[in-house]
């Protein structure tokens, strides 16, 4: 087998804004550190964060500090976080942004020359650092030219499809001894043996019809750490972005930041009603303006910290805006109306929310400043993912981490707007220097990748050509993504999700007999033969724990079971994958918060 190989300390999969933040520390730690993404670098899905980075830096509201910014993100998961990811995360992300500064970020200014901060959607203060509505973008541009400063090698366009581990393959025999993938524009086979590997491969939106997320987005690091051995948390939490566009069709799903409403923007119906004040949950009232004219006093004068309903946490949101479509008074395209141009000035529009003025713009021929936007919810987030140890990331199988959108435990059953660049940021760093550190304690006793481990996952990886007459990639991604979109998505009930159960084994029959022509030069229809199985474990693994949870809570909602229930709020759900492959769903009871941490909630009540 023509084969090219590499030796390093650290493997980080994922260039996106945790890959790149872990790569930088594992490095500055002493390790012999590369960074492998399916795309080019600075293309990462990152960019699409565009609001801003949660960090509680006080710099417009002093009262504001790490304790309520850790009670925001608990309750906005719906008490389902790891209380320790959300304390460390509240703790540290001021730090994280002010060493973005320092790298050279070039934030927005309050007059007095701080680092700007909006507010968002379930934060009690405006906390959000921002850059315009392109702060994902500035982020990863800082992250990308300090990766390249320092020296770390980046494989680009290259594809994992295999984590090896010291039993020879994939499988729960051992420890990690590092990678194997392929070159996407030769098709080339390249291992790289590393005694630690990050997974920072983001989400698993593309499984569904509707989503924000772009290509990469194919469940491809939760289904490798699954087959490695490792155990996924909160699978079934799927957040639906209340704001995606809506039209014309071909750019259906496409984000519209939270900015929009950050900023200003309301929601309407076709009637021209405001209808978030319909939807404010009795959880939210003591913070949440209760009339129109409260809401517009906010705007003004925020010295009573209130919040208009259109920031109310996103799977709030979201379901309203899909209460308002079902009950018949939705905009002519399905979706409804966000208007921020009867609120601000053209002028204030296209300064703070340049993208979406553009977007609009080019895609739609929408001028914001003048009309409103048919906005949707679309596929966006999935709050579950690799079950990881709060303080060093480290999955169940050594040498294995995890950090970013691909980690689980953070959000709890519920993500925050710009939780997530944060999120990224702090555990990034802290899964880096953990990899370093376990890099370094086997320096004098790796285990080498074995011979017939490599053969076996370029035998797999090159089965699709070795079969005449199989099934069609496109044909069968399509079938998935419209089972999650109908069966699996914003609302959910127990015939439905089993209904989807049934189409996924349906699907697995026929991912096992893909086909592919040509060769392996430039072949997307291979490259997605080989994301499929990815995409259908990590559906499998949604449906399954969508099923078992029967209540709703957060990005999960089940019309069978429409309450939350006081005895799921104490239960996590662990996805694992038994020696013949097959799924299983077992109930884990949430770590217990210390008692010092507890007492925040009666503070600030």
């Amino acid at each position: 087998m023509d084969l090219e190989r590499h030796d390093y300390d650290v493997v980080v999969v994922g260039a996106g804004g945790a890959g790149l933040r872990a790569a930088i520390a594992a490095h500055e730690a002493g390790a012999r550190t590369a960074v492998v993404c399916k795309s080019l670098l600075g293309k990462a899905h990152t960019v699409m964060a565009e609001g801003g980075i949660a960090a509680a830096m006080a710099n417009l509201y002093p009262e504001d500090n790490w304790r309520v910014h850790f009670r925001d993100t608990m309750r906005g998961g719906k008490m389902l976080n790891h209380w320790r990811m959300a304390q460390l995360h509240a703790q540290e992300a001021p730090d994280r942004v002010r060493e973005l500064e320092d790298w050279g970020a070039l934030f927005d200014r309050t007059p007095e020359g701080l680092i700007s901060q909006r507010d968002f959607g379930g934060h009690r203060y405006a906390r959000l650092a921002h850059v315009g509505d392109r702060t994902g973008l500035e982020l990863i541009r800082t992250l990308q030219q300090r990766t390249v400063a320092l020296g770390i090698d980046v494989y680009m366009e290259c594809t994992v499809t295999r984590l090896l581990t010291e039993g020879g393959g994939a499988g729960r025999e051992g420890g990690i001894t590092g990678a194997f993938g392929y070159w996407r524009e030769s098709g080339r086979f390249v291992a790289w043996q590393a005694p630690s590997v990050v997974l920072a491969t983001g989400g698993i939106g593309k499984a569904w019809k509707v989503t924000s997320n772009s290509w990469e987005y194919t469940g491809d690091g939760h289904s490798l750490a699954l087959q490695a051995g490792a155990s996924l948390v909160n699978m079934e939490f799927v957040q639906f972005h209340p704001t995606g566009m809506v039209w014309p069709p071909s750019v259906k799903g496409i984000l519209v930041t939270e900015s929009v409403r950050g900023d200003g923007g309301i929601l309407k119906n076709s009637s021209g009603n405001r209808f978030m004040f319909d939807y404010i949950p009795d959880f939210f009232r003591k913070e949440t303006a209760e009339t129109e004219d409260e809401a517009d006093r906010w705007y003004t004068d925020k010295k009573n910290n209130r919040r208009p309903p259109e920031l109310l946490p996103r799977d709030e949101v979201a379901r309203a805006i899909n209460s308002e479509v079902k009950a018949g008074r939705g905009s002519p395209h399905g979706g409804v109306f966000l208007d921020i141009a009867s609120r601000r000035d053209a002028d204030y529009i296209r300064k703070r929310l340049p993208s979406m003025y553009h977007q609009f713009k080019e895609l739609a021929d929408v001028d914001i400043t003048a009309e409103p936007m048919e906005v949707g919810p679309t596929c966006h987030y999935v709050m579950g993912g690799v079950e990881v140890d709060p303080d060093t990331e480290a999955a169940r199988i050594p040498g294995l981490f995890a950090a970013g959108e691909v980690a689980g435990g953070m959000h709890g059953s519920n993500r925050l707007g710009g939780n997530s660049l944060s999120d990224l940021l702090v555990f990034g760093r802290r899964a880096g220097v953990a990899a370093a550190e376990h890099a370094s304690k086997l320096s004098g006793a790796r285990v080498e990748v074995a011979e017939e481990a490599l053969a076996d996952a370029g035998r797999a990886a090159l089965a699709p050509f070795e079969r005449d007459g199989g099934e069609n990639p496109y044909a069968v991604q399509h079938d998935l993504q419209q089972t999650m979109n109908d069966l699996v998505g914003i609302i959910r009930t127990r015939s439905e999700i089993e209904q989807a159960l049934e189409r996924i084994e349906q699907l697995k029959v026929r991912v096992a007999n893909l086909s592919v022509e040509g060769h392996r030069q430039y072949n997307p229809g291979w490259h997605l033969a080989l994301d499929l199985p990815h995409m259908l474990l990590v559906s499998e693994c949604v449906a399954k724990a969508a099923l078992e949870r029967e209540e709703s809570r957060g990005g999960h909602t089940r019309d069978d079971f429409p309450a939350a229930d006081a005895e799921w709020a104490k239960i996590n759900l662990i996805c694992e994958r038994s020696p013949d492959g097959a799924v299983t769903v077992r109930r884990q009871p949430l770590p217990v918060m210390p008692h010092d941490l507890a007492e925040v909630f009666e503070e600030l009540a």
